[in-house]
């Protein structure tokens, strides 16, 4: 069981592109608001050499408050709150006896925590282009269970330093948008800094009530940190995490500004994380409209 970093980028569903995430920032006063369930169960992991093997089922649920507030027209405040995290393992059990060798646990806590700004660096344009500063808080357990193996946080403040560019266009009745995103994640406790990057594109139909969203996300380690990969074997965190993976999502607009959301995404290729997929489901509300 290893570090993950097959995370749900959230999505921003809008129903003009100025709303759309990416280089596009809230306008002033402008509010999103959304209430999500995140998981993954996994049986197996890629190891560090890429190879998939076999580990005790465990898994980690996370329900979350996500947040956007337009400060200006070019200032974005975001938050990301998993204000109930439960990290479980099942029983280890013998193979030749049957018996339990190691029980089963689970915790509950608050799970960690990130706060951002972003700026648009370009208003106009055919791009828009935006930087965004995430504030990793560990307030989630990082050492939780009888073995200190269960965890709902990694236990260090890191800081990620985003770049995204984003353009749109109209063909007949359909609204597309696309973003390409890169970033620096610094982290400290002797975890390895990341080179992270992505390619989102969007569809909006039905007059933009219905969005289909496909991502493309990846994570690449330095291997700069001084913690060895394998400290926290049993728990989904872990240093020197790598992975490209893929993910899809829909969004659904029930009224004007309610709306429903669900979401799929697994890997391609990975090093030291989980091989198995995570899904998310959220109902959210977009006040900007």
């Amino acid at each position: 069981m290893r570090r993950i970093y097959l995370i749900i980028v959230l999505a921003f569903f809008f129903s003009n592109f100025a709303n759309a995430g990416g280089g596009w920032t809230q306008p002033k006063g402008g509010i999103y608001l959304k209430l999500s369930e995140w998981w993954i169960i996994s049986n197996q992991h890629y190891t560090d050499a890429g190879l998939i093997d076999p580990n005790t089922t465990s898994g980690i649920f996370n329900t979350s408050f996500y947040g956007e507030y337009g400060i200006t027209d070019r200032w974005t405040a975001i938050a990301y709150v998993p204000f109930f995290s439960r990290s479980y393992m099942n029983n280890v059990i013998s193979g030749t006896t049957g018996e339990v060798l190691i029980p089963g646990e689970a915790i509950n806590s608050f799970g960690d925590t990130d706060l951002s700004i972003k700026y648009a660096l370009n208003k106009n344009g055919l791009i828009r282009t935006a930087a965004t500063l995430t504030l990793g808080l560990p307030l989630g357990n990082n050492s939780g269970g009888s073995q200190g193996n269960l965890q709902t946080g990694d236990g260090e403040f890191n800081q990620l330093l985003q770049l995204d560019a984003s353009s749109s266009f109209q063909i007949k009745n359909t609204s597309i948008y696309g973003t390409a995103t890169v970033g620096f994640n610094n982290r400290n406790k002797g975890f390895s800094d990341e080179f992270r990057y992505g390619i989102e594109v969007g569809a909006g139909l039905l007059k933009n009530k219905l969005w289909l969203i496909g991502r493309i996300t990846g994570v690449e380690s330095f291997q700069n940190g001084t913690l060895a990969s394998d400290s926290n074997s049993t728990s989904i965190f872990a240093n020197n995490s790598e992975f490209t993976s893929y993910s899809v999502e829909a969004a659904v607009y029930l009224t004007k500004r309610f709306g429903v959301s669900a979401s799929y995404a697994s890997a391609f290729r990975g090093q030291i994380i989980f091989a198995n997929p995570s899904y998310s489901v959220g109902v959210f509300l977009d006040l900007t409209k």
